[in-house]
C-alpha cells in the first residue's frame, strides 16, 4: 500500500461520521424503543430483551457479509447498503411499538423482522467500515483511528439520546416515529456524503490468486470460511475477542444493580457511577491513541503490549470490585469502577488496532471475511454475556445465599475471563504490528503461504 493509498486524518475522521451515524440508529432501537415498550406500554421487559438478544444473534452472518465485500472487491456499497438496512429496521422498530398498542401480536412479528434488520445492518455496515480501514489506514494510525471511530461513536450516543428526548416531549408514538425516521434519515444521508471519494479503485487492488490459481472472487463462501478458519492465528484471535468481550459485557449490566444492593446507592447515584466508568473507558481509549500515535510511544509499547496490559488491569480492577463485594461500603467503588473503564477502554482499542493488523494476513485476501468472523465472535459474546452475567448473580445469591457473595463471585469470573484472554492474545498478537506495514502481494501470499 502506497503512501498516496492510505487514508489521511480527516478521512479517517469522516468514516467516523459514519461510525457515528450507525451508533445513533442503534442507541434509539436498543436504548429509547426498549424504554417505551416497559414503560409506555408495559410489556414484560423480557420481549425487549429478546429483541435486543436477537439483532445480536442475526450477526452471526458478518462473516457471509465480509466475503461478500470480499468478493465485489469494494466496500462503500456495503457499507450504504448496511446503513439502509439499519435505517429502515429501526424506523420498522418504531413503527412495531406503536403497532403494539393496538394490536399486540402483529405488532411482536413487525418488531421481530424489523430487529433482524437492525442486526443485518450493523453487521453489513459495521463489517466492511472496519474492514476498509485495516485496507487503507498506515500501521501506525490504526490505534489513533479506532480511538476517533469509537469516541465520535460514544458522542453520538449522547448527542442522539439528548436531542432525540428533547422532540420526543410530549410523548405520543406517532412522535416516536417521526423522530425515529428524523434520525435515520439523517444518519443514512451523513454515511452517503462521508463516504464520497475515499474509497480507492478496485483496479488498484488487483486480486491474489491462491495455490489453485482461482482469485478471490471466485471463492465459494464455505470454501473461504474453510481456509479462513484452518489458520491458527485467526483461531487463536477469535477466541480472545469472545473471551474479552464475554467478559467486558458480564459486568456492564451488573454493575448498576451491585451499586444499589451492596452500597446502597440511589438509582441516581448508581447512574452516576455508571458515567465514571465511561469516563474512565475514554481516558483508556485516549492514552492509547496518544501514545500509540508517537513514534517513541510505539517503540515502549506496541499493540500487543496494550493488548495484554489491557487485559491483565482489566482483571487486577475486577479483582478489585471482588474486594469490594466483600468489604462493603467502606471500598472506594468509584476508584475501582474508574480503573476498570480505563482498563477496558486500553485494550478495546488496541485489539480493534491489533484486528486491523490481522486482518490482512493469510492465505487470500479475505479481510473482510476476517473481520465478519471477528464480529460475530464480539456478537455472541455480548449477547450471551449479559444475559449470563445477570443469570450468575441469580444462581449465585440462591446457592451462597448472600447477593455480596454472589457478586463477588461473577466478579471473579470476570477476571479470569480476562486472564484466559490474554493468554490467548499473547499467542496470536506480534510485538510489531504498529512498526511495519505487513507486506502485500509478496512470494509468501503469492504462495499460499500462512505468515507466522
Amino acid at each position: 500500500m502506497t503512501s498516496r493509498d492510505q487514508l489521511s486524518w480527516f478521512q479517517i475522521v469522516r468514516l467516523g461520521l459514519v461510525q457515528s451515524a450507525l451508533g445513533a440508529v442503534v442507541v434509539l432501537t436498543t436504548s429509547t424503543i426498549n424504554r417505551v415498550m416497559v414503560v409506555e406500554l408495559a410489556v414484560a421487559a423480557t420481549i425487549p430483551g429478546a429483541l435486543v438478544a436477537l439483532h445480536y444473534a442475526v450477526q452471526i452472518l458478518r462473516p457471509r457479509l465480509g466475503h461478500g465485500s470480499d468478493s465485489g472487491g469494494r466496500r462503500t456499497p456495503w457499507i450504504i447498503g448496511g446503513m439502509a438496512v439499519l435505517a429502515l429496521g429501526g424506523v420498522g422498530s418504531a413503527a412495531a411499538t406503536a403497532l403494539m398498542a393496538s394490536h399486540h401480536y402483529a405488532g411482536l412479528a413487525l418488531a421481530v423482522l424489523a430487529f433482524i434488520a437492525v442486526g443485518i445492518g450493523v453487521g453489513a455496515a459495521g463489517t466492511s467500515l472496519l474492514t476498509l480501514l485495516a485496507v487503507q489506514v498506515a500501521p501506525e494510525r490504526r490505534a489513533p483511528a479506532a480511538t476517533i471511530l469509537w469516541t465520535m461513536m460514544i458522542a453520538s450516543f449522547v448527542l442522539t439520546t439528548v436531542t432525540a428526548g428533547h422532540y420526543l416531549d410530549p410523548f405520543s408514538l406517532p412522535r416516536l416515529i417521526s423522530v425515529t425516521a428524523s434520525v435515520a434519515s439523517l444518519a443514512f444521508v451523513v454515511t452517503v456524503i462521508a463516504l464520497a471519494g475515499i474509497e480507492r479503485s478496485p483496479a488498484q487492488r488487483p486480486a491474489i490468486p491462491n495455490v489453485a490459481g482461482t482469485t478471490q472472487n471466485q471463492v465459494r463462501f464455505s470454501a473461504a470460511l474453510a481456509t479462513i478458519w484452518s489458520e491458527e492465528r485467526t483461531r487463536r484471535f477469535t477466541i480472545f475477542v469472545f473471551a474479552s468481550m464475554l467478559a467486558y459485557s458480564a459486568q456492564d449490566l451488573i454493575l448498576e444493580p451491585f451499586a444499589g444492593k451492596v452500597f446502597g446507592m440511589t438509582p441516581g447515584a448508581s447512574t452516576q457511577l455508571t458515567g465514571v466508568q465511561h469516563g474512565g473507558v475514554l481516558g483508556g481509549m485516549l492514552l492509547v491513541a496518544l501514545v500509540g500515535g508517537s513514534a517513541r510511544g510505539r517503540r515502549l509499547i506496541s499493540l500487543r503490549g496494550w493488548t495484554l496490559g489491557g487485559c491483565h488491569a482489566s482483571a487486577l480492577a475486577l479483582a478489585s470490585l471482588t474486594a469490594a463485594a466483600v468489604v462493603g461500603p467502606l471500598w472506594p467503588l468509584r476508584v475501582s469502577v474508574f480503573l476498570l473503564g480505563f482498563a477496558n477502554g486500553a485494550f478495546t482499542i488496541a485489539a480493534i488496532g491489533a484486528m486491523m493488523s490481522l486482518a490482512g494476513e493469510g492465505r487470500e485476501r479475505s479481510e473482510g471475511m476476517r473481520m465478519g468472523l471477528w464480529g460475530a465472535a464480539q456478537a455472541l459474546a455480548f449477547g450471551a454475556g449479559g444475559f449470563l452475567g445477570t443469570a450468575a448473580v441469580d444462581l449465585g445469591t440462591w446457592l451462597l445465599g448472600s447477593a455480596s457473595a454472589a457478586y463477588a463471585w461473577v466478579f471473579a469470573l470476570d477476571a479470569c475471563l480476562f486472564l484466559i484472554a490474554a493468554q490467548a492474545a499473547a499467542k496470536v498478537i506480534r510485538p510489531d504490528f504498529t512498526r511495519a506495514p505487513v507486506a502485500r502481494g509478496t512470494a509468501e501470499y503469492m504462495l499460499g503461504g500462512t505468515p507466522q
